[in-house]
């Protein structure tokens, strides 16, 4: 296999979490009957341009169906984030009823709604009707279509480029990056600026987030990669911020290669500071593998003792982060009985591959477990606050990453 981005042959493994099926092919009660199937979840690090990346076995549309699962309004968290953005890009901008502001993957219209609120005119671009059925229901005007660079031209031709163009946690889901950002290019007006925010290959690395990787995801990303992806396609990054959200990402700002935004001294800090981490080397991919075994074997340890002495374990959060642990560590029902999920397209149905029961949270009252496992660990602190009469009766929360802890 060759780098997506500049077709170096890729001989680097970065870590291998053996197989696993599609981290959101959640399954109905019927399919538990029939098999699954499982694709290798092995990840590679390129030794040109350094963009980490999965092996192709999977193509979008298989990863991305109609029925798809994630809505990003289930947590408050991200809602005030997405809130608290659109006020900021807002002023900073200076976008008004003459604006047009375009989201691409725009999900369930978490953000864009904002965007409605304020009277600014917005469209978003997301391919899964499960979700765009949902945005469309609080007046964001969606068209339901992958995004690249043909469907960039089109929006071009019709007159449709935006002074802000948006993609939250979409970048590394774009099998062919190169085309995506040759089509963030073309979606711009001339002086329209680019905000990308994803979860950053550094903090990745150094809080043990291996739970992040699964088929979805098609690239782990860097400032230095995306720089260098970035100018390829004509554009530029011209400020970065760095977020906590989902463990630590970047906020990057980017616009055409000619318009005059100013760089920030931001940039050359973030570059400065993987650099100064080796994130420009070969040495600082190495280890990944053995710290995401020794939390493997934590977690498996913890579950079985906890069976052993006769105590309950359930889960909370169906996230496809919490169904890449549960298969890498090959956990089953016969450990973790339940998870409870805020999502009612979840509620009913098995994780893919564990095949453990998803369950509303109202049953944690009727079951209150010993233990409750927060599978997506970046939001604990929003789930221990929702559940705080629990532990007042003695349930107890557990994360397993960066290291197992039980509080």
């Amino acid at each position: 296999m060759k780098c997506r981005h500049c077709g170096t042959l890729l001989k680097d493994v970065f870590i291998d979490l053996a197989t696993a099926p599609p981290s959101n092919a959640y399954l109905t009660a019927e399919e538990l009957a029939g098999p699954e199937t499982y694709y290798p979840l092995r990840l590679f690090v390129c030794s040109d341009c350094r963009l980490v990346q999965t092996e192709d076995h999977l193509a979008r549309e298989a990863l991305f169906r109609q029925d798809y699962a994630y809505f990003s309004s289930t947590s408050k968290g991200w809602l005030s984030h997405a809130a608290a953005y659109s006020a900021m890009i807002t002023s900073r901008l200076g976008l008004g009823t003459d604006s047009l502001v375009i989201e691409v993957a725009s999900n369930d219209g978490y953000l864009l709604k904002n965007f409605v609120a304020a009277g600014i005119p917005c469209l978003g671009i997301e391919p899964t009707d499960s979700t765009a059925a949902a945005a469309e229901a609080l007046g964001v005007p969606v068209l339901r279509k992958f995004f690249g660079e043909a469907l960039a031209r089109d929006l071009a031709a019709d007159g449709r480029q935006a002074d802000l163009l948006i993609g939250n946690n979409v970048y590394a889901h774009v099998p062919d990056i190169n085309d995506f950002t040759r089509g963030l290019c073309r979606a711009l007006k001339p002086q329209g600026v680019v905000t990308l925010e994803f979860p950053h290959l550094m903090r990745l690395v150094e809080g043990n987030q291996f739970d992040t990787i699964y088929h979805e995801h098609f690239s782990y990303l860097s400032l230095l990669a995306v720089k260098r992806i970035f100018e390829a396609a004509g554009l530029r990054i011209f400020d970065v911020e760095q977020l906590p959200t989902h463990g630590g990402s970047l906020r990057v700002y980017g616009c055409r290669r000619e318009a005059g935004h100013a760089e920030t001294f931001a940039v050359s800090a973030v570059l400065s500071e993987e650099r100064g981490r080796g994130m420009d080397g070969a040495a600082f991919y190495a280890a990944f593998q053995a710290r995401a075994d020794a939390v493997k074997d934590a977690l498996v340890a913890f579950l079985i003792e906890q069976k052993r002495l006769g105590k309950c374990v359930a889960g909370y959060g169906a996230a496809a982060k919490g169904n890449t642990i549960l298969n890498y560590a090959g956990v089953k029902a016969d450990l973790l009985p339940f998870i409870c999920d805020a999502a009612p397209a979840k509620q009913g149905k098995f994780t893919p591959g564990s095949r453990i029961p998803i369950l509303p949270p109202d049953v944690l009252r009727e079951r209150t477990p010993d233990y409750l496992l927060i599978l997506p660990w970046n939001i604990a602190d929003e789930v221990m606050r929702q559940n705080a009469a629990l532990a007042e009766k003695g349930m107890r929360f557990v994360t397993a990453l960066p290291e197992l802890v039980v509080r």
